[in-house]
């Protein structure tokens, strides 16, 4: 797996582990499918231990469980994190990354990030 998590992403991670309650075995799970203007939709939770098929991605103590094509989709991506006053939440920088064609200030260069809002993280009943 060729997939980087920045300093600012990690710590993000952490916290989101701790608030939520996690164990020692924690971790963030993020799944990403094609879809949205970036080719990319994502989803994550919190979760006890990885689902069946899983794939553990372990920096600096921070859990990260991904499953298959979360992978393939991530593969040569960087997750970061930004707090900006327009969104807060992880950024993945995509040196590979389509064209979007979905600004009226289309240049033909191709995006190079997408982010993610912490809206969109799902907390577990039960």
């Amino acid at each position: 797996m060729n997939i980087a998590i920045t300093p600012k992403a990690e710590k993000f991670i952490s916290r989101m582990i701790r608030f939520n309650g996690g164990s020692a075995g924690a971790g963030f799970r993020l799944s990403v499918t094609p879809g949205g203007c970036s080719g990319l939709s994502s989803e994550f939770t919190i979760e006890a231990a990885p689902l069946a098929g899983d794939a553990v991605l372990e920096s600096n103590g921070v859990k990260l469980f991904l499953p298959a094509e979360s992978r393939i989709l991530l593969e040569g991506v960087t997750v970061d994190f930004a707090d900006t006053p327009m969104s807060t939440g992880l950024t993945f920088i995509n040196p590979n990354a389509a064209a979007c064609g979905c600004s009226s200030a289309e240049t033909g260069t191709p995006p190079k990030t997408a982010s993610v809002s912490i809206a969109s993280i799902q907390r577990k009943n039960g």
